[in-house]
C-alpha cells in the first residue's frame, strides 16, 4: 500500500489523481466498482504480492484445492474532513490468525482480545466440554452402559424362554385334554384339576419372574440414569454459558449508521428471517470499513470488495475479481449502517428488458416457442412485472394453458417454449421430466479450456446466505449434469456448446465458472464471474415432440454473439 496518511488511512495512487468522485455512494449489492475503488484496490493487491510483515496461504489462483485459503478484502475510499481522499483496507473474518494486521482496519469487536470477555467466556464453555467428555468417556460411566445393556439383553432372552416355556405347556395339556376325552369321567376330572393347578402355577411364574426382572433392570437404569441426569445437567449448562456468552457477542457488535445512530447486531437481525446472527455476521470487510470511517470521521466514497486467492470449495469466487456484499450476512448490518448516506439506487429494481422485443420462431395453435432477449424476465419477479409470461398472456388472452413450460435466466437469451393449453403444457412438462426434451446453449468462457469435450457432474443447491447464488454441494445439492464441447478457441476466450441434462437453476454458470467444473466463468456472468454488456450465453437449440401431432419439431437461434450459423441438427 501507499505511504499511509495515518495508519489505516492511506494514500490514493498516482493514476488515481483527477478522478472524479462519485455523486453517491457505492451500491453494495450489485455494482460496477468505481474507477477511485479500482485505483484502491490495485494499489491494496500489489501490496499483498509483495508485503513480508505476515504469511499467509491463498493457496493456487484459478487451480485445483491445494490447501490455501483465499481471502475477500475491501477498499473504502473516503474523504476527510479537509476534503482530501485516500482509502481504508480490510478483510473479511481474520486473516493470519489475527484480527490486526499492519495498515488494515481493526474489526468492530474483537473477539480474539485476550483480555477480552470472550477469550475467558470461551475458555469456561471448552471447560465444560472437557468435563462432559470425560464424564462420557469414563470407565464407570461406560460399565453402567455395558451393565445395563447386557442385563436388558439377558434378561429379556430369558423371559422370552420363559414366555415360549408356559406357551408350550399350553399347549401340551391341550393335547392332554383331547387324549383324555375317552377316559372315565372320574379320571378326567382329575386330569382338569391337575392340569389346571399346572397352568395357574406356570402362570404365576411367569408374573413373578417378569416382575423380577423389571426390579433388576430398573436397579441397573437407575445406576446409569445417575450418569446421564449428571450428563444432561452439564449439556444444558454448556448450552447456556454458551447462548448467554453469544448473546453478549451480539450486544458487543454495535454499528453507526451515516447520522451517528448506533444498533446491535442483535436488534439488527431480530427483524429478519434469520431471528438470530449467522454464523460471522459484522466480519466482513464492508461493515468494518464503514465502521471505522463513520468513527473517525471519514466520509465514504466508493466501495469494491475482491476475493484473493484460491476459490473455495463449494462458492464460486475467482482471484482477483469483484463482488457485491453477501445478502445473509451484509444485508440487515449495511441496510442500517447506510441511513444517512446518499447511495446509488438499486439497480436490481429497474427493468433492463424493458424495451427488448421477443420473436417468434414457431407457432401454431397449441405451442408457441420463441427468442427471449438477455435481461427479459421469463416470469414476473418479486419487483418487475414485465416478462415473458406477462408479455404473452397479453398477446394470448384466451390461452388455457400456464403458458411457460420452462425458464431461463433472466441474463440468458435464446429459445423459450410454451403451450397455448392445459393439455399441450402438461405433455411438455413431461418431456422436460423424462428428460426427452433436447436443448444445446451457445456460451461464450472466459480464458481457455482444457480438453475439447466432457460431462460435468456437480451437485447444486442456493446459497443460503447470499440467494441467488448457487453453490456447489455434495452433501444436500441436487443432481446437476451438463455436457461440454469446444467450438473455437482464442487466446482470451473459449466458445463452447452445453447440453444440459438437468436444469437446475443457474447450472450452466457454475459449472462453466467452479473449478471442479471447467474453471472458466460465461463472459459477462456478473454472479459467478466479471460483468460485461450482457451474459454470453444463448439457447441456440430446442426439439420436442409436438404435444398433438407427436412430431419433431427442431428450432434454432443463432447466437447473437457467435458469428458461425447454429447447427441445426443436435448433436451436430
Amino acid at each position: 500500500m501507499s505511504s499511509p496518511l495515518s495508519p489505516y488511512l492511506h494514500t490514493l495512487p498516482a493514476d488515481a489523481v483527477g478522478l472524479t468522485p462519485p455523486p453517491r455512494f457505492t451500491y453494495p449489492f450489485y455494482y460496477r466498482p468505481d474507477p477511485l475503488a479500482l485505483a484502491a484496490a490495485a494499489d491494496l493487491q500489489n501490496h499483498l504480492e509483495v508485503q513480508t510483515e505476515w504469511k499467509h496461504d491463498f493457496g493456487t489462483p484459478g487451480g485445483k484445492s491445494s490447501g490455501g485459503r483465499g481471502k475477500m478484502f475491501g477498499v473504502l475510499v473516503v474523504r476527510t474532513d479537509g476534503g482530501e481522499l485516500g482509502y481504508l483496507a480490510a478483510y473479511s473474518g481474520k486473516l493470519a490468525d489475527s484480527n490486526h494486521l499492519p495498515g488494515f482496519v481493526p474489526p468492530v469487536f474483537d473477539l480474539l482480545d485476550p483480555e477480552g470477555f470472550y477469550r475467558a467466556g470461551e475458555v469456561s464453555v471448552h471447560e465444560l466440554t472437557l468435563e462432559i467428555e470425560a464424564l462420557r468417556s469414563s470407565e464407570d460411566f461406560q460399565a453402567a452402559e455395558r451393565d445395563y445393556t447386557e442385563t436388558v439383553t439377558r434378561l429379556t432372552a430369558e423371559l422370552a424362554e420363559e414366555r415360549q416355556r408356559v406357551k408350550d405347556g399350553k399347549q401340551r395339556r391341550k393335547a392332554q385334554r383331547v387324549a383324555a376325552s375317552a377316559w372315565p369321567l372320574v379320571d378326567q376330572h382329575e386330569l382338569a384339576i391337575r392340569l389346571k393347578e399346572e397352568s395357574i402355577g406356570e402362570s404365576y411364574g411367569l408374573k413373578r419372574m417378569k416382575k423380577a426382572v423389571d426390579i433388576h433392570v430398573d436397579r441397573k437404569q437407575k445406576t446409569l440414569d445417575e450418569y446421564r441426569t449428571k450428563l444432561t445437567h452439564l449439556i444444558a449448562h454448556r448450552a447456556d454459558r454458551s447462548a448467554t456468552l453469544q448473546a453478549r457477542i451480539f450486544d458487543q457488535y454495535t454499528f453507526l449508521d451515516a447520522a451517528g445512530a448506533t444498533r446491535s447486531l442483535g436488534s439488527i437481525f431480530k427483524e429478519t428471517i434469520f431471528g438470530t446472527p449467522p454464523a460471522g455476521a459484522g466480519e466482513c470487510a464492508a461493515p468494518k470499513l464503514l465502521q471505522y470511517a463513520y468513527r473517525n470521521d471519514l466520509h465514504p466514497v466508493a466501495l469494491a470488495e475482491f476475493w484473493w486467492g484460491e476459490s473455495p470449495g463449494s462458492a464460486i469466487r475467482k482471484h482477483g475479481l469483484f463482488y457485491p456484499a453477501c445478502r445473509g450476512k451484509c444485508e440487515p448490518i449495511l441496510g442500517h449502517m447506510l441511513q444517512g448516506l446518499p447511495t446509488d439506487p438499486n439497480p436490481l429494481l429497474e427493468n433492463p428488458g424493458q424495451h427488448k422485443v421477443i420473436t417468434t420462431i414457431y407457432e401454431d395453435d397449441t405451442v408457441l416457442v420463441i427468442n427471449k432477449p438477455a435481461e427479459l424476465l421469463s416470469v414476473p419477479g418479486k419487483r418487475i412485472e414485465d416478462s415473458v409470461y406477462s408479455r404473452v398472456r397479453s398477446a394470448y388472452p384466451d390461452a388455457t394453458g400456464p403458458l411457460i413450460v420452462h425458464r431461463l435466466d433472466m441474463s440468458t437469451s435464446g429459445l423459450l417454449l410454451l403451450a397455448k393449453t392445459k393439455e399441450a403444457h402438461k405433455k411438455l412438462q413431461q418431456q422436460f421430466f423424462k428428460r426427452s426434451i433436447k436443448k444445446r446453449y451457445v456460451a461464450l468462457l472466459s480464458g481457455t479450456v482444457a480438453g475439447d469435450s466432457g460431462t460435468i457432474d456437480l451437485p447444486l443447491r442456493g446459497d443460503l446466505e447470499d440467494r441467488p447464488r448457487q453453490i456447489v454441494c455434495t452433501t444436500h445439492g441436487k443432481a446437476a449434469r451438463s455436457h461440454w464441447e469446444v467450438i473455437a478457441r482464442n487466446a482470451a476466450t473459449t466458445l463452447v456448446h452445453f447440453r444440459p441434462v438437468t436444469g437446475r437453476t443457474h447450472q450452466l454458470r457454475v459449472h462453466a465458472a467452479h473449478p471442479d467444473g471447467l474453471n472458466a466463468s460465461i463472459v459477462g456472468d456478473d454472479l459467478y464471474g466479471q460483468a460485461a454488456d450482457r451474459l454470453y450465453l444463448h439457447a441456440a437449440y430446442l426439439e420436442f415432440l409436438h404435444p398433438t401431432s407427436r412430431e419433431a419439431i427442431r428450432c434454432s437461434s443463432p447466437a447473437p454473439f457467435a458469428p458461425a450459423a447454429a447447427p441445426t441438427e443436435y448433436g451436430q
